[in-house]
């Protein structure tokens, strides 16, 4: 690997300088740049525990993105994941895009929540979960990372919370929010518009937010239309989000609370451009001209869902929490015109037929909790346990036709847990167990003219599990801890890809291999330091699964296949903060992943799995300087190294490295907020490291230099 120097010297720089520790990162928030105080050891997070609990008592590296460093991400770009990628150090490079193929957290994928809400399916993974909400209406973002059972399904990577904002200053608080960015180009301006309308009184909150945003086209630095996503885009759309919470406490000493909320997102394309191949012998990128692509529909993400939850903090004991909900969850995909695994000649002679898949996924879940302090009357002994039950029917179409592509797919899952915490002077020691029991049920179907239209026998899968954890947190100094633990996480492995890949008559369901589950087991230990003046963290991780899951790319069609081998990840984290002064901060972070996994079946762990799955070396890092009780700047860097894997073999790849600054700073006047963002500041041309190793309709540049203007007023 070879280090950016630039990248190299300043990521040196801000490490020694001190840092947000990898347990847990807490952005500055500009109000707090002069306490002259981490609040690291302050937070406290619900997703891994289920029940609040402080993030020094949790023996896992755990990151809390504040909504302050969301609003810094929203400042320059409307991106979702662009946020975690720059403050998480295992997250991977963002695709810049609706689609976030190759979108990992430690290597493997993360399973996304929306206030608890599985933004995914576990049984077909459509790459499309990062664009479900407006980020405008999210508090916080808890990222736990390391495979993890404690959510259920899907989290062989980490679990990515969000969740959504709850009034705290009594009375009314109406906040509206104008923006409007471009990259200087006729077709590049987008502006958003946005209502935000919170209420509070003492047993009463409520939460209204709705948004409408536009999207241009994108650019690169060179001034060249950036490539429609074969999947998905970002640029080129319009999206609008409707979301409602209403909160009340009551009971005597207010003790009980019962709370509902709604939530309706919908991003569109709007059709206008057609995505134009480039050359990767000559180095001219994919780009996009005006025009409607192949006649067909628009692709979309539209994510409706609604929860109730309940809690009551006296019973027996402890608290109960429940949470029910539904969620409705739809994707449509680009039309393709010629495709091969969407042609039939009964439809249409072979080469000319145009056609689009569209993913539907219906859930509906409840999520059970209580959790008893001072269990059997022993000082700091917590039992959190509970019981969660979910239903998830999924199926894909293609659209225009009307076929099946994925048959209609039922997951239902009945998963009690259990986990005991005992906090023994400075010694937290933490144990449990879920029991995974799963169905899958599959009818009958019959695959499609690529496939050879076999009939595939329908059946049911069984999932049965139990996934243990244990840790310990030692306190070893004030300022000092270090932690170690091991735990198992289970998912299932993409289910529609290989139901719709059988070509061979004779097939049951029941008898495909590649449907087995995915048993991760993880280990991970850590070192972290907290103090006046900031923090500073480490941890190191090994993650392994003797038939886990991987990507590759065929040589031949350059789309993805998926791989069911013995995986092993490793990986190391630092992440810092330094308080400078009263009105100076620096972070920083850098991550580095490898994985492993066979060349062929029953052989060694020989080939280093690459950019499909694993991101480069990265190195980030900002500095907050707040100027005035008014105003504050922010300059942040991430930085992608070179890699090279594989050499002298069939899979070899070799990725160049860039870096990217992003600028960002807000004024407060007696006529609103403002605040300005500049992402790429130095607008750096580069080629996105998945787009790198050759693949169907990827050779994509990343953005050139997008200015941005923010106001935001309150009343």
């Amino acid at each position: 690997m070879k280090l950016n120097p630039i990248a190299a010297a300043v990521g040196a720089l801000l490490l020694v300088c001190g840092a947000a520790s990898a347990q847990t990162t807490t952005p500055a928030d500009p109000q707090n740049v002069a306490d002259g105080a981490s609040v690291a050891s302050s937070r406290v997070i619900v997703t891994g525990t289920r029940t609040a609990k402080a993030v020094d008592k949790i023996p896992g590296a755990v990151n809390v993105i504040s909504s302050a460093e969301i609003a810094n991400s929203l400042a320059v770009s409307e991106d979702a994941t662009a946020v975690l990628a720059r403050i998480v150090p295992g997250y991977s490079e963002s695709t810049q895009a609706m689609s976030n193929t190759g979108e990992t957290l430690r290597g493997r994928i993360a399973l996304r929540l929306f206030d608890g809400i599985p933004q995914t399916s576990p049984l077909r993974e459509t790459n499309r979960s990062g664009s479900f909400t407006d980020l405008g209406v999210i508090g916080r973002i808890e990222v736990i990372n390391g495979p993890s059972a404690s959510e259920g399904v899907g989290a062989a990577g980490g679990i990515i919370n969000y969740i959504s904002k709850r009034p705290t200053k009594m009375g009314n608080e109406i906040t509206v929010t104008s923006k409007i960015n471009s990259q200087f180009k006729d077709d590049s301006e987008g502006w958003k518009l946005g209502l935000e309308v919170m209420h509070k009184d003492d047993d009463l909150d409520l939460l209204f937010a709705t948004s409408e945003v536009d999207r241009g086209i994108g650019y690169d630095a060179n001034g060249r239309r950036i490539g429609m996503n074969a999947s998905g885009s970002l640029q080129d759309t319009t999206g609008r989000n409707i979301f409602v919470k209403v909160g009340h406490d009551f009971g005597a000493g207010k003790t009980q609370r019962i709370e509902a909320q709604a939530s309706k997102f919908r991003l569109d394309g709007k059709a206008g451009y057609v995505y134009q191949e480039g050359n990767r012998a000559r180095g001219l990128t994919d780009t996009s001209v005006p025009g409607r692509p192949f006649e067909g529909m628009a692709e979309f993400n539209d994510f409706r869902q609604y929860a109730l939850n309940y809690t009551n903090s006296e019973v027996f004991g402890g608290t109960l929490s429940a949470q029910a909900y539904r969620a409705s969850q739809a994707m449509r995909f680009v039309a393709e015109k010629g495709g091969a695994d969407k042609q039939d000649p009964l439809i249409a002679p072979l080469g000319t037929l145009t056609d689009q898949s569209e993913v539907n996924s219906q859930k509906r879940g409840l999520r059970t909790g209580w959790s008893r302090p001072d269990l059997a009357g022993v000082e700091g002994l917590e039992l959190r346990a509970g019981i969660d039950v979910v239903r998830d029917e999924t199926e894909q179409k293609l659209a225009l036709t009307n076929r099946t592509w994925v048959p209609p797919m039922v997951y239902t899952s009945t998963a009690p847990f259990a986990q005991l915490s005992w906090d023994v002077g400075p010694v937290t020691l933490a144990a449990g167990i879920r029991r995974e029991s799963g169905e899958l049920s599959v009818d009958s179907y019959r695959t499609t003219y690529y496939n050879n239209r076999v009939l595939v026998e329908g059946g049911e899968l069984d999932y049965q599990a139990n996934l243990p954890n244990v840790g310990a947190v030692w306190k070893i100094a004030p300022e000092w801890s270090v932690y170690g633990s091991y735990g198992k996480g289970f998912s299932l492995p993409n289910v529609g890809i290989p139901l719709r890949n059988v070509n061979k008559p004779g097939q049951t369901v029941s008898g495909i291999l590649d449907l087995q589950a995915v048993i991760v087991d993880n280990k991970e230990v850590g070192l972290n330091w907290r103090g006046r003046q900031g923090s500073f963290g480490v941890s190191a991780y090994r993650s392994y699964s003797d038939f886990g899951v991987s990507l590759s790319i065929d040589p031949l069609t350059n789309d993805f296949i998926m791989r069911r081998q013995p995986v092993r990840i490793e990986g190391l984290e630092l992440t810092a903060e330094y308080i400078v002064s009263r009105t100076l901060r620096a972070n920083a972070l850098y991550s580095r992943i490898r994985g492993k996994t066979v060349s062929r079946d029953a052989g060694p762990l020989d080939t280093e799995m690459g950019i499909a799955n694993i991101n480069p070396d990265k190195i980030g890092g900002s500095l907050l300087w707040q100027f005035s009780e008014a105003g504050n700047v922010r300059i942040g860097f991430t930085s992608l190294q070179d890699r090279e894997i594989n050499v002298g073999k069939s899979s070899q790849e070799k990725t160049k490295g860039y870096t990217l600054f992003d600028l960002n700073g807000s004024y407060r006047t007696r006529y609103g907020d403002l605040t300005l963002g500049v992402e790429n500041l130095f607008n750096k041309f580069y080629i996105l490291t998945s787009s790198q190793i050759p693949a169907f309709q990827n050779y994509a540049a990343g953005r050139g230099r997008s200015v941005s203007l923010t106001h935001s007023i309150k009343f």
